[in-house]
């Protein structure tokens, strides 16, 4: 009965609870577009830029052995220097992964937290 008569009066506070929690939302949003937008053009940067400096590391390395027994060898040792950057750059970013924040992280904290305001609202107690 308790629920009947207190219904009215949590309405307009659980609707300017869902306001707010969808304004945290646009915020927890606009601001990871933000992040992952830096993110990706200073990574595309990065890329090209490492790119062509191991591009023309590989050819200073042929130029210098071309016309020795070695470019073979020379060649192999620069693909396994590869294979294993690229294993460790895997691990490294399996783990950074799994650091990274959750979406909308703001509004679940706000929501566990409010989750126990509206619980004790609507519970048949009568305390």
């Amino acid at each position: 009965m308790r629920l009947l008569w207190s219904l009215p009066k949590a309405v307009p506070a659980l609707l300017r609870h869902f306001m707010a929690y969808v304004e945290l939302a646009g915020e927890d949003l606009e601001r990871n577009q933000r992040n992952l937008a830096a993110r990706l053009l200073a990574t595309a940067i990065l890329l090209v830029c490492i790119f062509f400096v191991v591009l023309s590391g590989c050819l200073l390395v042929i130029a210098l052995t071309w016309d020795t027994p070695h470019r073979v060898t020379a060649v192999l040792w620069m693909g396994s220097v590869f294979l294993m950057v690229a294993v460790i750059a895997a691990l490294y970013r399996s783990q950074v992964v799994g650091t990274h924040p959750r979406l909308l992280e703001n509004v679940r904290r706000e929501w566990e937290q409010d989750r126990v305001i509206v619980d004790r609202l609507l519970s048949p107690d009568e305390r």
